[in-house]
């Protein structure tokens, strides 16, 4: 008789054993069964709001959206006018993203996605979505927050999208089996938090040579890096799982992530949006609106 390698019994829920066809059910998915969904496309008819800026922003303070509104945060420090916007929150816990209008914007149904209504060619307005394609996008048409060097360029590339690539193994693997998952698997957890240290030594190996992600010039790089894995380093993501991962042993993450956290840009882009808790700015469409919050 041929040893079965993975023996029901030893599977979770024990004798779980996968069936040949997978069919959804509702339910599935922990914290966040009730956003998830097999399939794409609108749910519901609902047009998108339009404020008098050009940009305009649909996202939520994530992480992900953090990325998008620190760096118009720090376009507008550094000067750029052209680059003021409206930021109308999508409550994803609602259903919000699977609007008819959203999805048109962004037909993954994932936040932020944006829409600007004054390009540089002067023709339609282009749709932006995938928060890495938004910030590059940005950053090219204001000519800000990324080098014209071509190796400098490449290395901020390489770690804008080394943070597109690796963050899912911090929010969707490790933040969701630490926090989320109906259940503790230690199996899960083991392997996610293996790989969570991993990327933070990465990181910390770059750091120890380099004043920023990508090289002495602040980036999209860092921008997009920060809001991940510096609110990690500053022990508030997954229910402190900052202790957990001790995160205290990565001195050059500390001390980027300290660095960046004092930047005015930083402090009012990672609260745009924000449903809950002090400081928060569920929609920003003026500067004056961050008037007695920070």
């Amino acid at each position: 008789m041929t040893e079965n390698k993975f023996p029901p019994e030893n599977n979770l829920p024990a004798g779980y054993v996968p069936p040949k066809v997978w069919t959804w059910e509702p339910g599935n998915g922990g914290a966040f069964a009730s956003i998830n969904r097999p399939t794409a496309g609108p749910t519901h008819d609902k047009e998108l709001p339009v404020g008098k800026h050009p940009l305009q922003l649909y996202s939520l303070g994530t992480p992900n959206g953090q990325k998008v509104t620190i760096l118009l945060e720090e376009l507008l420090e550094a000067g750029h006018s052209g680059a003021e916007y409206d930021a109308w929150m999508i409550k994803i816990g609602d259903g919000d993203q699977f609007g008819s209008g959203f999805v048109g914007v962004n037909p993954n149904s994932k936040i932020p996605a944006m829409m600007d209504h004054a390009p540089k060619d002067g023709g339609d307005p282009i749709r932006l979505f995938e928060s890495g394609s938004i910030m590059t996008y940005l950053a090219e048409k204001f000519g800000a927050f990324l080098p014209e060097d071509p190796r400098a360029r490449a290395e901020t590339f390489n770690w804008l999208f080394w943070q597109m690539g690796s963050a899912p193994f911090l929010g969707g693997g490790f933040g969701h089996f630490y926090a989320y998952a109906p259940i503790k698997i230690q199996y899960a957890i083991d392997r996610y938090a293996m790989e969570v240290k991993r990327q933070m030594d990465v990181l910390n190996r770059q750091l120890a040579q380099n004043e920023f992600i990508a090289g002495s010039q602040y980036s999209i790089a860092d921008m997009a890096i920060w809001p991940w894995y510096g609110r990690l380093a500053q022990h508030g993501a997954y229910n402190d799982a900052g202790e957990f991962l001790s995160v205290h042993e990565y001195e050059h993450v500390q001390r980027w992530t300290r660095k960046l956290a004092e930047r005015p840009a930083i402090k009012r882009g990672s609260i745009v949006n924000k449903p809950s808790g002090e400081p928060a700015l569920k929609e920003r469409h003026a500067a004056s609106d961050f008037d007695g919050i920070l």
